[in-house]
């Protein structure tokens, strides 16, 4: 669906609701996850008094452990949404590297972010350039954390309960306890890359390219202004 108004700015719309909520409530479960499980992986230093007055680390697993939840069931959401939504709904999940046109499209971009390029290529979505990002970065760095999360909260619930039956054997899997807490550690500073190479992409596009970014995934609408 797209429109043009008389003021020569054409819009598309592009990201529908459930697409915008889960966005917004990733990016708070993803803050959440990256600040405690920091934290969880470097603790703070040792509180004076009795161990029984405080709770800090405790409250900072709970809060990762919390949040770890919503990111989980998020991504299975978006996952589902992915079926149901529009055509743009499923950018996210897919890399069409079999097109000419999609790596064509790949060079222009790499031009236009090297400053190699005067003028940015019009995308209704993600550019060739954003969907590899997506899917690399951050749908596979996704499915890492939650398999390697899941399994090393499996690990402290012990066996029988449904982490552990689930995501049991994903250490042997990795070899021990101890390397699946380096990937889950790794997974960590890989979304932390991506969420600062997004929100700056992000906001030059809004900048430089006339395209509409941010306020894209709060209304759904991407807007596409003229040249003057």
């Amino acid at each position: 669906m797209s429109d043009t108004n008389l003021t020569g700015v054409e819009k598309v719309y592009v990201y529908e609701a459930p697409v915008r909520l889960w966005h917004w409530i990733n990016m708070l479960a993803i803050i959440v996850l990256g600040v405690t499980g920091y934290f969880i992986g470097n603790p703070l230093p040792t509180m004076s008094g009795e161990a029984s007055d405080h709770y800090l680390m405790g409250t900072i697993r709970f809060l990762h452990f919390s949040a770890a939840y919503i990111f989980a069931i998020g991504f299975a959401g978006r996952i589902y949404w992915a079926f149901f939504g529009n055509h743009h709904a499923r950018e996210l999940f897919y890399v069409p590297i079999w097109r000419a046109s999609w790596w064509q499209g790949f060079i222009d971009e790499l031009k236009w972010y090297l400053f190699l390029k005067s003028e940015p290529a019009k995308h209704e979505g993600h550019n060739p350039m954003a969907q590899l990002a997506m899917f690399f970065m951050f749908v596979l760095g996704s499915i890492l954390m939650i398999f390697t999360g899941f399994a090393l909260y499996g690990e402290g619930t012990g066996p029988g309960s449904w982490a552990n039956s689930l995501f049991g054997w994903v250490i042997p899997v990795f070899g021990q306890s101890q390397d699946v807490h380096s990937w889950h550690r790794l997974g960590l500073w890989i979304i932390t890359v991506f969420v600062i190479a997004h929100v700056y992409v992000a906001i030059r596009e809004d900048i430089m390219s006339r395209q509409s970014m941010v306020s894209t995934m709060i209304s759904g609408w991407r807007y596409f202004k003229d040249k003057r």
